[in-house]
């Protein structure tokens, strides 16, 4: 542990020109105390810690000295890739490699190109959930991960609408979707997706399973999501909308779908109206996303869905006299 810790001291102060007792013992999450011996042991073992007295020093390399150890670990590369996305990153348990990984490389720059990190992260984020969402980490997201990197068979139990099943998984990725963690296995001869947050235990095996190399997991991910949102539109409905009511559909529906359907649409009446037929996924729920265009759509069928409309319409102007 101690010896990481002065890897990881040496490289932070490789990568500037110095650094105080408080900013390394805040990254390296230990006291300035731990900081003053960890120096001296660094000075001791030959690497020339050089400590700059007053309100304005700190601790800095001193003779151009440039350490080796910036190879970057297997681990540490494959989280390198990830780090775009540090939320993810911390809630698989990879932060602490991503960080070596990170430093190791910032070690490696030339001295003008070592605030390149920094100056990118100033400029963009990737923030993974939907708005109005709390995120929630799976508890076992952990465990799962580490089963994916080492590729190693997974014994599961999985929470489904007619009980609970048990599963030997091979897992070969995981996929942050707004904010819910998937699992993309293969069981049996089948690939499939399963939620993170439905399994109910998990146990990395000390087997491993040998990879199909030609699986495309974002491809994968994209059929499956797409096939997905097909298979939840089993209703068809009939609407007459306004100009207005075309532009905003695609926001209210499966967009997908809402263009589709207005491309598949006859010409405008003489009020300028289109009529299209739209899949949904059932009358309840095409009513509440439609309700958000008002006047500028009219449901014509099925009678079952329009008089739910009417009846929500006359709630309202009662509402309002």
């Amino acid at each position: 542990m101690r010896a990481a810790r002065l890897i990881k001291m040496v490289l932070l102060l490789q990568s500037r020109p110095s650094m105080t007792a408080a900013e390394l013992a805040g990254a390296l999450e230990v006291s300035e105390r731990t900081i003053t011996r960890d120096a001296q042991a660094l000075s001791e073992a030959g690497v020339p810690v050089y400590a700059d007295r007053g309100r304005t020093g700190g601790y800095r390399l001193v003779g151009g000295y440039r350490t080796r150890l910036t190879g970057l670990a297997r681990g540490e590369a494959e989280a390198l890739f990830l780090s775009g996305v540090p939320g993810a990153l911390r809630e698989m348990g990879l932060d602490d490699v991503s960080s070596a990984a990170r430093l190791k490389v910032s070690a490696a720059l030339l001295p003008s190109l070592r605030d390149a990190s920094e100056s990118a992260a100033r400029r963009f984020h990737l923030d993974a959930p939907g708005w109005y969402q709390e995120p929630e980490t799976p508890e076992l997201l952990p465990a799962i991960a580490e089963a994916v990197w080492g590729d190693r068979l997974l014994s599961a139990r999985y929470r489904r609408a007619d009980g609970e099943v048990e599963r030997e998984l091979a897992p070969y990725g995981l996929v942050l979707k707004a904010g819910v963690w998937y699992l993309c296995a293969c069981a049996g001869d089948s690939f499939r997706v399963y939620r993170l947050d439905r399994f109910t235990a998990v146990e990395p095996l000390t087997e491993r399973f040998v990879r199909d190399e030609s699986f495309d997991l974002p491809g994968f991910w994209e059929e499956r999501a797409a096939q997905f949102a097909r298979s939840l539109l089993r209703t068809e409905i009939e609407i007459r909308l306004s100009p207005e009511g075309v532009r905003a559909l695609p926001y209210a529906v499966d967009r997908a779908s809402a263009h589709e359907a207005i491309e598949a649409a006859p010409a405008p009446d003489d009020q300028g109206r289109v009529t299209l037929t739209l899949p949904v996924e059932s009358e309840e729920v095409a009513h509440g996303q439609l309700l958000a265009l008002g006047a500028e759509v009219e449901v014509l069928a099925p009678l079952t869905l329009r008089r739910r409309f009417a009846e929500s319409a006359e709630r309202v102007r009662a509402l309002y006299g």
